[in-house]
């Protein structure tokens, strides 16, 4: 396998990280090779990830032992983020450090707790679409609601989930110290779970906000701003379909941005699945020139890489040159909080 030199961020599904340490850990270590496969090529890596199942795990597990007596306090959601973030971030690292020993790799791993600023007037917070924790039955779901009053939604066929707003990333609040890690030659971890939400206060100061900003958006923005050469999501399936779980079922190989934006106004893709993933490559394709989204699961990757299987999507050729090697100023409504 061999792409030419890149800087690559890659998106890891918080579904396909496990539900339990013990699971979390054996399905890294499988993911962590793929990782290596491109860093011992010579790309530079940044790593996203999800945290769907364990921000809702850890999130439900505060609340059942603070309504159950057992003097735990409230804690916000966004600080069930930053836990998830250590949590799932110290898996990766011992994950590709173990990885990388075997193959004499002597890159440092490091995850960054990211923050991502989001505007405190975007309609998701009127509107909560983002699925978290464990799957339920209508049933169960209902009565869940009924109790506690957090908002349940069936999610793409897989059964019922607690939704939570999931507002639109607007900038990377440490990029500048990603930027200079990913200089260096580190291999960096940042926006876990697709940041950790926060507002800018009147004061000037960020401030935590309930929210889960999806993952795929926050990696998206975040190869945006480090003009990566390519963004990789990795997910349950092995390519993007329309008419999903049909009879007219279609494998997608590659995608044109017309088709791609077609599909969305069509309703192919679910909210929640596959819709932000979607959205997310076309953010990124459409603000770089001659860029290129591909969206698979990890035990594919090298195929895909080679063309073989996944779904592409690139972004149209612009006449400027480009080198991936260089930091360029970033294009008008890209500019992040904090840049130098």
């Amino acid at each position: 396998m061999n792409i030419g030199k890149k800087r690559i961020v890659v998106a890891l599904g918080g579904n396909a990280l496990g539900r339990t340490p013990e699971e979390q850990i054996s399905r890294v270590r499988s993911v962590a090779e793929k990782i290596t496969d491109l860093v011992q090529e010579g790309h530079e890596v940044i790593i996203g990830h999800g945290n769907g199942p364990q921000v809702g795990m850890i999130n439900s597990a505060i609340e059942f032992a603070e309504q159950n007596g057992l003097d735990t306090p409230h804690i916000p959601l966004a600080e069930c983020d930053a836990m998830t973030q250590g949590y799932i971030g110290y898996h990766l690292q011992q994950a590709l450090n173990r990885s990388f020993v075997k193959r004499g790799i002597t890159k440092t791993v490091v995850s960054v707790v990211t923050q991502v600023l989001v505007d405190p007037d975007d309609p998701a917070f009127q509107n909560p679409t983002k699925p978290i924790g464990n799957f339920y039955t209508e049933e169960q779901a209902k009565a869940l609601q009924k109790e506690s009053g957090a908002v349940y939604m069936e999610d793409a066929g897989r059964g019922w989930r607690r939704v939570v707003p999931s507002p639109e990333p607007r900038s990377i609040v440490e990029l500048h110290a990603i930027r200079k890690m990913v200089q260096s030659g580190i291999v960096v971890i940042a926006a876990g779970g697709g940041g950790i939400p926060v507002i800018l206060s009147e004061r000037g100061y960020y401030k935590g906000v309930d929210a889960v900003v999806d993952k795929d958006k926050s990696a998206a923005r975040l190869a945006v701003e480090l003009k990566a050469d390519m963004l990789i999501i990795l997910t349950a399936v092995e390519q993007i379909y329309i008419y999903f779980n049909t009879p007219e079922q279609e494998a997608l190989s590659t995608v044109s941005i017309e088709d791609a934006r077609r599909y969305i106004r069509e309703g192919q893709f679910k909210k929640g699945s596959m819709l932000p993933k979607v959205e997310a490559a076309l953010s990124f394709v459409t603000a770089l020139p001659d860029r290129e989204a591909l969206v698979t699961r990890a035990e594919t990757l090298e195929d895909a890489l080679l063309g073989r299987t996944g779904t592409r999507i690139f972004s149209e050729p612009w006449e400027k040159s480009y080198e991936p090697a260089e930091f360029e100023s970033l294009p008008e409504g890209f500019q992040a909080d904090g840049e130098e």
